[in-house]
């Protein structure tokens, strides 16, 4: 197995097993994040690209580790448990099962809100912060809860949750979503991997309601930042993403005063439709801070 290729493994924490992802690598650690109703399997192209140091000019390598969150892939997904705190303690001991005492994390959509709140619960735990295109980090009125069954119809990441009658079935829903344009092999390897077979025959996402429903029922009560963080950030805005205007960058630029915010093209999963801009742009971030 070659530095690009992952190490898929599991570990059992308190409460909880945890599927993750492992590109080692001599070099600073470095957690990955996916978003809402995703898996580790998005982070493929970048912990490739940091664990081989493909695009840094000197050949800095990181070492990368992507979970699959409580709820998603290939970890558990209990009945209960979806709260923001519940999974900043599912981050620290996994950190303590590696004997990582911090590490870099980047943190897509609504896992920036439980970045954030690490973060500040956590300083010493979190050495910078990637925030891809956030979702979330404000605590949501609760008005809003009327208008999720809305939401789950229409957002683009919940298209997939089934049932199917057939993965086909399935697979030309996700070939018509924006996470999907393309349809690159990366792009067909982590559809491919967020799905599975139900018990009654049927198909659908390895993201589950409860976690859905707890997730969306946390984001009314939690706010991701709520006190200064004084540690190098950086907010990737793509062009195409859900922050495109000055306001939605009101909270970063409150709270982060070592925020540095680069635009780059693509949609809300840059990472999907626009890898090599996306890995650049992390990459040299990374390499920037780390030299400090």
């Amino acid at each position: 197995m070659t530095d690009s290729a992952p190490h898929r493994h599991r570990v059992t924490l308190p409460g909880i097993t945890l599927s993750y992802l492992e590109w080692p690598a001599p070099g600073e650690p470095v957690i990955l994040l996916h978003g809402l109703a995703d898996h580790a399997g998005v982070w493929a192209s970048l912990g490739a690209c940091l664990a081989t140091g493909a695009l840094s000019a000197r050949g800095q390598r990181f070492h990368c580790l992507a979970p699959d969150l409580r709820g998603h892939g290939d970890s558990d997904k209990p009945t209960t448990g979806y709260q923001t705190d519940v999974m900043v303690a599912d981050l620290n001991a996994l950190l303590d099962s590696l004997g990582w005492e911090s590490a870099h994390v980047v943190c897509h959509s609504w896992s920036a809100q439980i970045a954030a709140v690490w973060a500040t619960q956590y300083p010493d735990r979190v050495r910078s912060l990637v925030f891809v295109d956030p979702f979330f980090i404000d605590r949501m009125p609760n008005w809003m809860g009327l208008t999720f069954p809305i939401l789950y119809r229409v957002l683009p990441f919940l298209q997939t949750m089934g049932p199917f009658a057939s993965y086909e079935a399935a697979e030309q829903v996700a070939r018509g979503l924006k996470q999907y344009q393309g349809w690159t092999p990366h792009q067909q390897a982590v559809f491919h991997d967020s799905m599975e077979r139900k018990p009654d025959g049927r198909w659908g996402s390895k993201f589950v309601v409860q976690a859905r429903d707890g997730i969306f029922d946390d984001v009314r009560r939690v706010a991701g930042l709520t006190q200064p963080l004084t540690l190098p950030c950086l907010f990737l805005q793509p062009e195409k993403g859900l922050n495109r205007s000055e306001w939605q960058l009101t909270p970063y630029r409150r709270y982060l005063p070592n925020l540095q915010v680069h635009q780059i093209p693509g949609n809300h999963w840059p990472f999907l439709v626009e890898p090599t801009a996306f890995n650049q742009a992390v990459t040299e971030f990374l390499v920037r801070v780390t030299r400090q």
